[in-house]
């Protein structure tokens, strides 16, 4: 997350060859000594920072798509013409140099700070409401923003911190590699500048759809214009004796990470309940830590419903070669102070047991409300619910997509982001689809793997490359179409397998 000392490359202030910079690939330099990249399309050329200001990968390897270029980590995309984040994850804009062609060659003159003027939005609602401080509220109230909106944004968070990155709780955070001040997405100073009213470790008790209200904790009102329901999951918890005791953790919020890391001083064993993505994530951090760690699953091969058995297989062997110690095909069915027991009638010795089975999204408020409810909120294309002007987003929603054909609900980070920005957007008039392609990644120490569309049921799984190797790509398909696609050291693949699912989607229209 942190930026290298060295630059590499050309200075581009001293100008470099034309004929070195060739369409659709980004060349490495500097300007300066500030990292940047140069891009071409067509005859125009552009100078625009080198890493992605989300958690600054390497835009050099990344995708050119027309006039813009995306991040081959975490596919956040910016506009190589004004620099400006166009898709989370990423909300800054990169820096950029005005380019001159002189008899050949090429230079990056000064940096241009100027930013592009906000539009004016079609509607303007005289307040917004905002329930929930996760991806998709503070993506929601950024967005809002950034689109010109001028009116009052109140966001209300049940969480006591302010926004923060989610995902980093099981990754670095977890293990220790990553700060406490990486994790918020703003400082509370941004919160005031944008006059956004946030409401921490609040809750709204009813909504009063008709009258325009919510009625909060406490008997506070507020009223509201257009809202947005971003209430988000709560994890599953396990229907075990025990599994509400003082061994027993689940991962959800920065302050579950915190107990989590202050149980692990001292303790020597650890048991995670879960093989999936949060539950191995867990695994590889506590082993980070250098505890003694112990999986317990019910399938035969983890994360293979997903990934397949061959990748699924990939990541039990690399946990293993790490000393994780699995136990599949089991469950627990008591958890005691010092370890569980096992329905095979076995036992676990350890002093912590972290539980990953899942999340339910927390659709009551909405439900409540009388909106249209079923396995999530439901929603229209532009994330509308059953009534107008109430939009919603990330865990809880249910959209039609494109690329199933069916409605679906994922629960994943960025879609969550990009759903809110959406939402935002609609809010003012703006009539957008959401059809991003949904996308997630997940750390198992050294390796990262990445997944793009979506297929919770498949007939067929094709390996290209073998996992072992550290680079392959699983295509999924269901009835002959193909839904996802999941990569291991592909980054440009996992890309380009994304503007695939658009413009199939774009097709469809």
């Amino acid at each position: 997350m942190s930026q290298g000392a060295e630059t590499i490359g050309e200075d581009f202030a001293l100008g470099i060859d034309s004929a070195a910079v060739v369409e659709g690939a980004p060349v490495r330099g500097h300007v300066g000594g500030k990292d940047a990249i140069m891009v071409r399309k067509g005859d125009e050329v552009f100078v625009v920072g080198a890493f992605c200001t989300h958690y600054h990968g390497p835009l050099a390897e990344g995708l050119v798509v027309g006039d813009t270029i995306r991040c081959p980590w975490h596919h956040a995309c910016f506009s190589l013409r004004d620099g400006q984040a166009l898709r989370a994850p990423a909300f800054d804009a990169l820096a950029r140099w005005r380019v001159e062609q002189v008899d050949g060659r090429i230079f990056a003159r000064e940096r241009v700070k100027t930013a592009p003027p906000r539009p004016v939005p079609a509607r303007v609602p005289r307040a917004v409401a905002i329930i929930g401080g996760g991806a998709a509220g503070f993506a929601a109230a950024h967005a809002l923003r950034a689109e010109g909106y001028d009116g009052p944004i109140e966001m209300i968070s049940a969480d006591s911190a302010e926004p923060y990155d989610r995902p980093n709780l099981s990754k670095d955070y977890l293990a220790g590699t990553a700060q406490p001040e990486w994790l918020p997405l703003r400082d509370p100073a941004w919160y005031r500048e944008q006059r956004i009213d946030l409401r921490l470790g609040r809750r709204v008790e009813r909504l009063d759809l008709s009258g325009r209200r919510l009625l909060l904790d406490g008997g506070e009102t507020r009223d509201f214009d257009a809202l947005l329901l971003a209430t988000g999951a709560e994890p599953v918890r396990l229907p075990v004796p025990g599994a509400e005791g003082s061994t027993a953790f689940y991962l959800r919020s920065v302050a579950d990470a915190d107990r989590l890391i202050a149980a692990c001083s001292g303790a020597r064993r650890a048991a995670v309940i879960g093989a999936s993505f949060i539950g191995l994530e867990v695994a590889a951090s506590l082993r980070a830590r250098g505890l003694e760690v112990h999986v317990v699953a019910p399938e035969a091969v983890p994360m293979a419903r997903i990934l397949g058995p061959d990748l699924g297989a990939h990541v039990r062997r690399l946990h293993e070669s790490h000393g994780v110690v699995f136990h599949l095909e089991n469950t627990a069915t008591e958890i005691g102070p010092g370890g569980l027991t096992l329905k095979n009638g076995g036992a676990l010795a350890a002093d912590i047991v972290a539980i990953g089975v899942g999340v339910r999204p927390n659709t009551a408020l909405a439900e409540a409300a009388g909106l249209s409810v079923d396995k999530g909120v439901l929603v229209d294309a532009c994330l509308e619910t059953s009534v107008p002007g109430v939009y919603a987003a990330g865990d809880i929603a249910r959209w039609p997509d494109r690329i199933t054909g069916e409605a679906v609900r994922v629960e994943h980070w960025v879609v969550a982001e990009r759903q809110g920005q959406t939402a935002a957007r609609n809010m003012l008039g703006r009539g957008e689809r959401f059809d991003a392609a949904p996308f997630f990644w997940s750390q198992h120490y050294d390796q990262a793997i990445s997944y793009i569309g979506h297929a919770p049921a498949w007939d067929r799984a094709e390996l290209s490359g073998d996992p072992a190797s550290g680079s392959c790509e699983v295509s999924y398909f269901a009835g002959g179409r193909k839904l996802a696609v999941a990569t291991l050291g592909r980054d440009l693949d996992s890309l380009r397998a994304e503007v695939a699912f658009e413009k199939a989607m774009g097709a469809l229209l």
